[in-house]
C-alpha cells in the first residue's frame, strides 16, 4: 500500500485523508498495533452519527467511545476528532482530548474528558457536527497511544499537541462516523411518524 492508502482504507470514503493528524503522527506500522482499536456503542465504523451527537438537537453531546488496551509501555492516550470533509478541503477539528489512562477504557455519552484543547471554534468542547444541508461529512475519531505522559496544559491548540506527540505514538486506531446536514424540521417530522 502507498503511504496514504492504508489511511484512506482505514477511514473509508472516496476523498483523500492525508491532512488528518493521524497521517502526520501515525503510520501503517502503528495502526491497530497489538489489536489496539476504537469503537462506539452508538454507531458502527462508517455508520451514521445519531442527531443527538450533532447540531441538529438542542441538548447534543459527544458520542460514547470504547477502546482496547494499548501496547505495553504506553503512558497516555490522546483522542483527536476531525471532519475530513471540512471547509476548503482541509480537516476541521471537532475535539482534542488527552490525559486518558493507557489501558482499556471508555468515555460515556457526554462525559467530560480529563483534558481538552481548543477545537476549530476556539472552545474546549465537543464541536457539534453541522455540515451544510445535503452534504455528508466524515468525522474521524483518531486515538493515539503514546510512550510518554503529556505535560500539555488544558486549552492547548492542536499544533502544540502535535509537537508533543510526534515520534511518540506506539499505536493508533480510527473510527469514522458520517453525518449529512439536515433541516431540523425534517428530523422532527421523522420522529413523529
Amino acid at each position: 500500500m502507498s503511504s496514504a492508502a492504508w489511511l484512506d482504507s482505514a477511514v473509508g470514503g472516496s476523498k483523500p485523508t492525508g491532512d488528518l493528524v493521524i497521517a502526520r503522527v501515525g503510520s501503517e506500522q502503528t495502526f491497530g498495533k497489538s489489536g489496539f482499536s476504537l469503537k462506539s456503542p452508538a454507531f458502527e465504523h462508517g455508520g451514521e452519527l445519531d442527531p443527538s451527537f450533532t447540531a441538529c438537537e438542542e441538548a447534543s453531546v459527544a458520542p460514547p467511545l470504547e477502546w482496547t488496551a494499548p501496547p505495553p509501555g504506553s503512558q497516555e492516550l490522546v483522542l483527536i476528532v476531525e471532519d475530513v470533509d471540512g471547509p476548503e478541503g482541509k480537516p476541521n477539528l471537532h475535539w482534542l482530548v488527552w490525559g486518558l489512562a493507557p489501558q482499556r477504557g471508555k468515555l460515556l455519552e457526554g462525559e467530560a474528558p480529563p483534558r481538552t484543547g481548543k477545537n476549530a471554534a476556539g472552545n474546549s468542547e465537543w464541536l457539534l457536527p453541522n455540515p451544510p444541508i445535503g452534504e455528508e461529512h466524515r468525522y474521524v475519531f483518531q486515538l493515539f497511544a503514546l510512550d510518554l505522559p503529556l505535560t500539555t496544559m488544558p486549552g492547548a491548540k492542536i499544533e502544540q499537541l502535535i509537537k508533543q506527540i510526534e515520534g511518540h505514538v506506539t499505536a493508533c486506531a480510527v473510527l469514522t462516523g458520517r453525518f449529512e446536514g439536515h433541516e431540523v424540521e425534517d428530523l422532527d417530522l421523522a420522529d413523529d411518524l
